[in-house]
């Protein structure tokens, strides 16, 4: 049986003979997906070598030109920006963007659904490697979630309940959307500097702003107001990270237009230290000699409004992925 898109597959393996091929992009294809390719072979070629945090040393760019992808075809077709030059684990990226909406902070859910990106951060080596001893395995303390929900509360550990306490962001963005779409601060941050501390790990993808257009046709006429996203991102791991953090901020869009009865429109993806580790060096040469395909459409199977809790990975259906084989390559903690 075939795969299904939300769930991996075995990964290409990477030999010295399927690196033989030089990476030449075509120089007419518009695809937007070249946008991310052309980054990382500017990163492979140019970029600075750095030691980092993990010990295992990147190439880097600062503040690179932005990617841009639409997140609706000319048909109006609500469409997915998600790579294809090598399979993203899908199942994977709603499941941890559902987790953000929830404001949790432990990654035992996550894990218990079979999606282990967060295990490393959340094992006990590592919370006790950086003086969190007194955490629980898991608990990951003021991470994304909590920001977005419960910004400015006092943390205390993954099982507390937090009802009613901090600044639910995510509620707010949604009330400007309806209410006030013209406003300049319609924004969703993730960084707390009080926080930082009480974090596993600091965010990476740190600040997103929203924006309501009011587009209009030649004869005058309004169309459909299209919501539009922009992320900053301070740390972008672009083999590994960035095809995730596309895809993740695209649905959230897509979730926030639905929710709020827009017609989602662009996400825009601004970068500050964008690093290609040195041991994904040869699986992104490889990913370079791919050609992308056709992004997928995407359909949520919910009524138009309602709320952005509550829902679930069944929500979200996608149509017409098919990507190249996914390509191993090992996450830095």
């Amino acid at each position: 049986m075939a795969p299904s898109v939300l769930d991996p597959e075995p990964a290409a393996q990477v030999t010295s003979k399927t690196l033989e091929s030089p990476a030449t992009p075509p120089s007419v294809d518009k695809h937007e997906e070249y946008q991310y390719l052309d980054l990382i072979r500017e990163i492979l070629e140019t970029g600075e070598h750095r030691p980092d945090r993990t010990g295992t040393g990147t190439r880097s760019l600062f503040a690179p030109r932005p990617l841009k992808f639409e997140l609706s075809s000319p048909t109006g077709t609500p469409v997915l920006p998600l790579l294809t030059t090598k399979r993203v684990f899908l199942r994977a990226v709603i499941g941890e963007l559902l987790w953000f909406v929830s404001g949790s902070t432990s990654s035992l859910p996550l894990a218990a659904a079979g999606i282990k990106i967060w295990d490393g951060n959340g094992s006990r080596e590592y919370l006790d490697s950086v003086g969190l001893s007194h955490r629980a395995v898991g608990d990951l303390g003021p991470v994304y979630g909590f920001q977005w929900r419960h910004f400015g509360a006092e943390y205390v550990d993954a099982e507390t309940d937090y009802t009613g306490k901090g600044v639910d962001q995510l509620a707010e963005v949604i009330h400007k959307l309806k209410n006030n779409p013209y406003d300049r601060r319609i924004i969703l941050s993730a960084w707390n500097p009080k926080d930082l501390k009480l974090m596993a790990l600091p965010p990476c993808h740190m600040f997103a702003q929203f924006y309501v257009s009011f587009p209009t046709s030649e004869n005058g006429e309004k169309s459909r107001a299209r919501l539009h996203c922009q992320l900053y991102q301070r740390s972008c791991d672009m083999g590994l990270g960035v095809p995730f953090n596309i895809c993740s901020y695209a649905l959230l869009t897509h979730m926030l237009a639905h929710v709020c009865d827009l017609v989602p429109g662009t996400f825009t993806h601004t970068m500050g230290d964008a690093h290609v580790y040195l041991d994904h060096v040869d699986a992104l040469k490889v990913q370079l000699t791919r050609e992308p395909r056709q992004f997928p459409e995407l359909k949520i199977a919910r009524e138009k409004g309602g709320n952005i809790d509550g829902w679930k990975i069944e929500d979200f259906v996608v149509k017409g992925y098919d990507p190249h084989k996914g390509i191993a390559m090992k996450m830095s903690v």
